[in-house]
């Protein structure tokens, strides 16, 4: 496994665990997916219910696959299995990243822009300056637009456990 790997793994984990426990527990994800749903003001019912619907199923696919103690919180080192084991993951990973980017294109045009972008990742905790340094390497076009497919695409690399090099290695601060 590459150490970017576990690096965006690690820097996931503190993300999603939201109240600062040190475990990551249903409560996180809800919280979280409240936080996205906030800022995403142009996007429909539909579209939030999805990422509503997709942070759920995140959850209930970690605790259900790596809370090894069957406490009802996953913990670090579980947390990582997710990146030794993708295959666990990658219907849970799908449907996240197209809610996300579903929701990050409200008129449903097939382009995400950067102050859309921006705001959905801010809310999930990321860093502005990595942020507008992920946008710029899924190389926006002359009106600062992302396809959503590229941000599917993007999300889905993110996870995988032999990935180097990749465009979401600038969400983790330092990593370049």
């Amino acid at each position: 496994m590459a150490a970017d790997a576990v690096d965006r793994v690690d820097l996931l984990f503190r993300l999603f665990d939201v109240d600062g426990s040190g475990d990551l527990e249903a409560a996180d994800f809800e919280l979280m997916a409240s936080r996205v749903v906030a800022v995403a003001s142009e996007s429909g019912d539909e579209a939030k219910d999805a990422i509503v619907s997709a942070f759920r199923r995140y959850w209930t696919t970690l605790v259900t696959e790596l809370d090894a103690d069957r406490d009802g919180r996953v913990g670090i080192e579980e947390f990582r299995a997710c990146v030794l084991s993708p295959e666990r993951f990658d219907d849970t990973i799908d449907e996240f990243a197209r809610a996300l980017a579903a929701l990050g294109d409200p008129d449903g045009d097939g382009l995400i822009e950067r102050p859309v972008f921006t705001a959905l990742m801010t809310a999930i905790g990321f860093k502005r300056p990595n942020i507008d340094a992920l946008f710029d390497a899924f190389e926006p076009n002359d009106d600062d637009q992302i396809t959503v497919s590229v941000w599917v695409t993007g999300i889905k690399d993110y996870y995988q456990p032999d990935a180097t090099g990749i465009a979401g290695d600038h969400l983790v601060p330092g990593a370049r």
